[in-house]
């Protein structure tokens, strides 16, 4: 061992007990734990690591804050209906939302069994917690309307959602052309909206990447604050329940068929990450422990969606090709777009596996780092298909919007391990991206427009 090395052991040791901050959690990024400067308490002014690591994290928050404030600023000033900027601001709040405003301001209520059609003033208890529960929170502490908090606790949502995608983008080094049409993939797609909308998909979204992010990482405050997100995603969606498990499929793959083969080792090699995903699984455990408590029903959430919304789950239904719509749907029936979407969603599961199988590529790239996200947005796919089967697939276009987001993240990454492309080749492929953006980015203002004006879009 080296001096440098034997005389950083005493000053680690030391220290070991300030590790648990966020700060320093994100410093394990970019730093030594044995750096000087990054332990020090003697200098009066920041080491340039903190200028670089400050500055690291300030490019994420910004970036995230700007795609926000952009899809903002389009949606409320150019796209909602003519009328106060109170009223067009509101009049994101549609639909659903207005359900998780009835939660917010009457909390859970149901009679048992709950009715057999869609009155929230009776049974309301078809929604998870998360995000009324954050919205109620934020009404309480500013004094807002309880449209403005769940819009402001959803664009909050939203910012923390492209804050962990752009700090993936950090963590993997991306080039700044990957990194604006990763970005630009995303937020054009025709449901990216839903994200600064009175919907939850921006709160499960950030709690998933963010889970993802934390999990990837070694240090014992993020494996905490990775279960910290695990519990608000399994609080905001049943579907974040199986993503859970996103930690042990990440090192199943990471060390290998060996490591399983040996029992023994099970505890030290999988341990911290199974401790992860049962942390990551009891915010969905709260919610079905109180709907025992009080209404004696564990599961009225999923009485609730059968008896009002005729869900009926059928697991097979991503093997009838029957529910593959395969003509481009009118812009006008946003079923048949929900079903074009499911179509869409099975294609690119099948495209990325196909090209991550290869034998000749896959002995190239980095399968493991991007094995869970894979699994992720499979079964978020999967489980999605099987719930709204039985409503002609119904509001899929916004489900395979958070398949298209991981989806698009794990392919960044497969890119980014490659040469750079000859010249021609890049053009072209930017060339048709632009163009897919704006076929997109079109949609996406149509269904905007449609929905500030309260019709149904999915």
């Amino acid at each position: 061992m080296s001096e440098a090395a034997v005389q950083c052991l005493p000053r680690k040791a030391a220290n070991h007990s300030n590790l648990m901050p966020l700060q320093n959690a994100l410093a394990r990024e970019a730093t030594s734990s044995c750096n000087p400067e990054t332990f020090g308490f003697s200098s009066a002014l920041p080491g340039p690591d903190v200028v670089i690591r400050t500055f690291s994290l300030l490019r994420p928050w910004s970036a995230g804050l700007l795609l926000t404030l952009i899809q903002l600023v389009v949606a409320v000033f150019l796209l909602a209906p003519d009328g106060p900027l109170s009223y067009r601001y509101t009049s994101l709040v549609q639909h659903d939302g207005y359900w998780f405003a009835n939660i917010v301001d009457r909390g859970y209520q149901t009679i048992v069994p709950p009715i057999n059609h869609k009155v929230m003033e009776v049974s309301n208890v078809a929604f998870f917690p998360a995000y009324p529960a954050l919205a109620s929170l934020l009404r309480s502490v500013f004094r807002v309307e309880t449209e403005t908090a769940l819009l402001i606790t959803a664009q909050l949502a939203a910012w923390g959602f492209w804050t962990y995608f752009f700090l993936f983008c950090e963590r993997w080094r991306l080039s700044p052309t990957l990194r604006f049409f990763g970005a630009l993939a995303i937020v054009t797609h025709p449901a990216a909206f839903f994200l600064i909308a009175g919907y939850s998909e921006s709160l499960f979204l950030m709690a998933l990447i963010g889970f993802i992010y934390w999990s990837s990482s070694e240090s014992r405050a993020a494996k905490i604050l990775a279960a910290l997100h695990g519990i608000a995603m399994s609080a905001t969606r049943i579907v974040g329940i199986p993503c859970a498990a996103f930690p042990v499929v990440r090192d199943v793959f990471r060390k290998g068929w060996s490591a399983l083969r040996n029992p023994r080792r099970w505890l030290s090699n999988y341990g911290s990450a199974v401790a992860v995903m049962i942390g990551a699984i009891f915010g969905a455990i709260f919610f079905f422990v109180y709907c025992q408590w009080r209404w004696g029903r564990w599961n009225m959430y999923m009485l609730t969606q059968s008896a009002g919304w005729n869900i009926e789950p059928d697991y097979l239904a991503v093997f009838r090709p029957s529910n593959y719509r395969w003509l481009f749907p009118a812009l006008n029936d946003p079923t048949q777009m929900s079903q074009m979407a499911m179509t869409f969603g099975a294609l690119l599961l099948i495209a990325i596996a196909v090209v991550e199988l290869l034998p000749s590529i896959r002995r190239r790239t980095q399968l493991s780092t991007r094995i869970g996200i894979y699994f992720c947005a499979g079964v978020i796919y999967y489980i999605s298909v099987s719930g709204v089967a039985s409503l002609d697939m119904e509001s899929m276009l916004r489900y395979e919007f958070c398949v298209h987001a991981l989806i698009v993240l794990a392919f960044l990454h497969f890119l980014h391990q490659f040469r750079v492309p000859p010249p021609l080749l890049r053009i072209f492929g930017m060339a048709a991206a632009v163009l897919v953006s704006a076929l997109g980015l079109s949609v996406q203002g149509w269904y905007v427009w449609n929905f500030t004006r309260g019709n149904w879009v999915a």
